[in-house]
């Protein structure tokens, strides 16, 4: 049996639990330790990607107990993408927190690796309870992550995303239990089996505890009316958390795809396709909210928080359709705005720390010390996740169109896509000239006046050096970049992915069926 699939768990568990043994190390001692921890996880992600590539499922199974009386983690194209996103996403976090935004709190490290161990976990998992578990674990981290710097906003925005996630886990708890009343198990690939044969007055309990389960993946993927935590939440976040945080919320999204594509698929007569019928129009509505919070938005941050979720909203209006090409075409857009959006939170801070006590208000300010870079950055930036030719927002963004095609209310999916893109471009017109050209100015000694002098940020070394950071901005801008250059192959990559999703049978197989015999099956269950 391959360990392979451990590792992405086994990985970042092992740094964390280092990072707190030797948590009074030398701080630069625990950079190098996460750092090339992250280097590792991306190695391992790679390793995944080629194996999960063969088109065959690969499970590994905890203890050599046989599914579904064990824990048992599956490998699949999907689990494979999620967890290479989330490294790539996690390298260039601790790269950039390296640079001091982790001497806000202590055991930065150590939290980032636990929710990178709850992120693979959640993506890896056959099991419905277990991906509960995983749930826990990256946001029991991501409540200290979220802290981490201290003030009055952070722990007032804190707060509320403690209590609300709080409630969500109760519900989840709530459907785990429905499910297993209904059905008896909770690994995925038995449930799939199960399902079917729903009958004999269960099939309104089966119904319920889907239906609240959807609830509770809405409210992980900031869906509308569940998504109004997200932009404050995320816009009082230090730079980095945000970065990450942007991954965070695709767990919602995957759990969606994972659950109802395999264990509550829309044509299952218990369900009779109400999953595809609630979420799109949410979905949509969702795009219409969130884009008009952005334009409205009086912050950088709070703007990009937005646009988080008019990307969450235009990813769930195709994945909502539950087609195999427009799953392929959610799953597309997922990988590019991700990177995007990771990369304006880190690229907003840079900016932030170079307009004084403005920071990243929409407000005149002096004008940063590296206007050239910053508004390069910022605009190719603004182009990606705006949908511009050539970048991957706009293959995506035509990717999913295209797989509307037929879909009942193609207008309005059409029009609400098309239009928040534009108010999304509305949004970021607007902040780049808040930052780049509205300067503040104040008055000479003869009443006149004059541009304000550029903000001195702290810096090491001659004038001309960049800004601290930067490189972990451009590594992501360079992955968004390297989307749009290798569409070819990654649209091929999400279409078998989704035909894996679209036929579940090889998945289940290889989970019921190619594990280790159980001795005395009978003994066992009697």
């Amino acid at each position: 049996m391959s360990h392979l699939p451990i590792l992405p768990v086994l990985l970042p568990a092992l740094t964390a639990v280092a990072l707190l043994i030797f948590a009074r190390i030398a701080i630069a001692t625990q950079r190098a330790i996460s750092i090339l921890s992250m280097l590792a996880m991306v190695g391992v992600a790679v390793a995944l990607v080629a194996e999960a590539s063969s088109g065959v499922p690969l499970p590994y199974y905890l203890g050599d107990w046989p599914a579904p009386f064990g824990i048992v983690l599956v490998l699949d194209r999907l689990a494979a993408l999620m967890v290479g996103l989330t490294a790539v996403i996690g390298l260039a976090t601790v790269l950039f927190a390296a640079h001091g935004w982790d001497l806000g709190g202590r055991n930065f490290h150590a939290l980032l690796h636990f929710q990178i161990m709850g992120l693979n976990g959640a993506f890896l998992t056959g099991d419905i309870f277990n991906l509960f578990v995983f749930f826990e674990i990256l946001l029991i981290a991501s409540y200290g992550l979220m802290l981490h710097g201290g003030g009055r906003e952070r722990v007032g925005a804190g707060l509320h995303y403690v209590v609300l996630n709080l409630a969500g886990s109760a519900l989840f708890v709530i459907g785990l239990g429905m499910v297993y009343g209904s059905l008896g198990t909770l690994n995925m690939a038995d449930l799939a089996t199960r399902v079917g044969e729903v009958g004999g007055g269960l099939d309104a309990a089966t119904r319920a505890a889907a239906m609240l389960l959807l609830v509770v993946f809405a409210l992980k993927a900031a869906l509308l009316p569940l998504y109004f935590w997200l932009p404050r939440t995320y816009g009082a976040a230090c730079a980095p958390v945000a970065a990450l945080f942007a991954i965070m919320t695709k767990v919602g999204v995957y759990s969606i795809v994972r659950v109802y594509t395999l264990v509550f698929p829309g044509d299952a007569p218990v369900l009779d396709g109400l999953p595809g019928q609630v979420l799109l129009p949410i979905a949509l509505a969702t795009i219409v909210l969130a884009a008009l919070g952005a334009l409205a938005a009086r912050t950088l941050r709070g703007m990009v928080a937005n646009l988080l979720v008019v990307s969450v909203g235009v990813m769930m209006t195709a994945i909502a359709l539950f087609t195999e090409e427009a799953l392929a075409a959610g799953l597309f857009y997922m990988v590019h705005s991700t990177l995007i959006v990771a990369a304006l939170f880190l690229l907003i801070e840079l900016i932030a720390g170079e307009r004084g006590e403005v920071r990243d208000a929409l407000a005149p300010a002096p004008q940063v010390r590296h206007p050239a870079l910053l508004g390069t950055l910022f605009f190719v930036a603004a182009a990606a996740i705006g949908g511009l030719p050539p970048f991957g927002g706009f293959l995506g963004k035509v990717y999913v169109l295209q797989s509307a095609s037929g879909a009942p209310g193609v207008p309005w999916i059409w029009g609400i896509v098309l239009g928040g893109s534009l108010l999304g471009m509305l949004a970021l017109a607007r902040g780049g000239s808040a930052v780049f050209w509205k300067t503040a100015v104040e008055e000479d000694a003869d009443g006149g006046t004059a541009e304000a002098p550029a903000t001195e940020a702290p810096t090491v070394g001659p004038t001309w050096s960049v800004p601290h950071g930067v490189g972990s901005t451009v590594l992501l801008l360079a992955a968004v970049t390297a989307v749009a250059l290798l569409a070819g192959p990654l649209a091929r990559y999400t279409d078998a992915a989704a035909a894996q999703l679209a036929d579940p049978s090889g998945y289940i197989g290889a989970v019921l069926d190619g594990g280790p015999e159980v001795a005395d099956p009978e003994g066992y269950g009697g």
